[in-house]
């Protein structure tokens, strides 16, 4: 059975926001949540913006950027992974037919 969603409402840029999320996830959007709201005022005293598109733009260019820095080094970690797995097969391949 699954779980009923919970609705719940954030704010965000001084605008709330409702929104129907798994119970499991409730924190993690608030932390979310929390998270944009703590950009929006670093960005505004950092950068001295005060249209809340502007900030809002700012803070989606900095997590897309993070995002693919993640990716990439998730991507790199999977080769490296594969390539160290293919070296432990070789040498269990070869201690296997020498037995």
């Amino acid at each position: 059975m699954q779980d009923k969603p919970l609705n719940i409402k954030i704010i965000i840029a001084g605008r709330p926001y409702k929104m129907s999320v798994h119970h499991e996830q409730e924190e993690l959007v608030r932390k979310a949540a929390d998270y944009v709201e703590d950009s929006i005022h670093r960005f505004a005293h950092s950068y001295e913006y005060s249209d809340q598109q502007d900030l809002l733009a700012m803070i989606a260019l900095q997590n897309a950027v993070g995002m693919l820095e993640l990716e990439e080094k998730k991507d790199f970690r999977e080769k490296e992974m594969e390539l160290k797995l293919k070296e432990i097969d070789k040498v269990l391949s070869y201690q296997l037919s020498i037995e």
